[in-house]
């Protein structure tokens, strides 16, 4: 873009493009990976009572994204720690965030400005997973589109799409917590990179590789930054998810919806009260009173039995 080459970005974006994730930025990400689990309620009682279960929860922390999405792309899912170098080095930040003496690791890296400079790395990170993972589906699939967002949002935000099965290692179920029901910011920002890249990848978006690397990279670094300065866990797109969710997904108002039960029930009521007093009122007037008469003027037979017995004992009496 002529835009680039004005402002001099062009040289600083080949750079960034052509930057190893090797060791520093990989350690940042595992480190901020680790001590997000640490900081998860019940980790530290899980580290003491079974430290294989919390190191396994580390390892999906740091890998998770790579363990998804080789399920997805139907290959093993160990592959990610086929790396023996990365996940020695992920297993030793494990251990001494969690029982380094005095706490002394973990102490150092929870000081903000450490933190501050440690979440900017691990956003740098996910722009080459993003990356990485759209490369990897247009490589088997040229013009599966969807194909290529959903791997590169999977190897971008795998440690949260998995996070039910991580916190099941954990022995903690929380179904509510799952990222498709309530998405967190990082899942929302590599899903707007993975489609970018991909939008990118199959030329529907014209801009080159590198540029586009760096403004998502300085976006999500600037983004996560000030998000950590301010203390805010609220996304930043809040607004425009609002309009698009009021506008196109929000139905019908819970108040329309139960007038619309109440007439329905109203009505139902109404049309069976007047089934039930149909055979009251279809009778002819005057039938109850004909009905009386007739059984008034129709003795019982025992009674006229009875009465004709006396007739003739009177009889004989007098004949007597």
């Amino acid at each position: 873009m002529d835009l680039f080459r004005v402002l001099n970005l062009d040289e600083l974006s080949h750079g960034l493009a052509g930057l190893s994730m090797f060791p520093y930025f990989d350690t940042a990400h595992y480190t901020v990976s680790v001590m997000a689990l640490r900081e998860q309620p019940g980790a530290l009682e899980v580290a003491r009572r079974s430290p294989f279960a919390c190191w396994f929860s580390s390892m999906l922390y740091c890998f998770g994204g790579g363990i998804l999405s080789g399920l997805m792309m139907a290959e093993a899912p160990i592959a990610p720690l086929s790396n023996s170098i990365n996940v020695l080095m992920a297993s030793v930040i494990w251990y001494l965030v969690f029982y380094c003496p005095q706490d002394m690791v973990y102490s150092c890296t929870a000081l903000f400005p450490v933190r501050l400079v440690l979440t900017g790395m691990k956003e740098v990170t996910r722009t080459w997973k993003v990356l990485g993972g759209v490369a990897e589906a247009h490589s088997k699939y040229k013009d599966g589109l969807l194909v290529m967002i959903a791997i590169g949002w999977a190897k971008g935000a795998g440690g949260g799409l998995i996070s039910n099965f991580e916190q099941l290692v954990r022995g903690v179920w929380k179904p509510e917590t799952n990222e498709l029901l309530k998405m967190t910011y990082p899942t929302k920002i590599t899903l707007i990179g993975a489609v970018l890249f991909a939008l990118q990848q199959t030329q529907y978006l014209a801009i080159q590789k590198h540029h586009l690397m760096l403004l998502y990279t300085v976006f999500t670094v600037v983004n996560k930054t000030s998000m950590t300065l301010t203390g805010s866990s609220s996304s930043p797109f809040a607004p425009i998810e609002s309009v698009v969710h009021r506008t196109f997904f929000a139905g019908p108002s819970p108040s329309f919806t139960s007038e619309i039960k109440t007439s329905v029930v109203k009505k139902g009521t109404g049309e069976s009260l007047n089934r039930a007093a149909v055979p009251e009122t279809s009778k002819a007037p005057g039938s109850s009173s004909m009905t009386a008469a007739h059984n008034r003027g129709k003795g019982s037979p025992k009674k006229d039995k009875v009465q004709s017995e006396s007739t003739e004992t009177e009889s004989c009496k007098k004949s007597d």
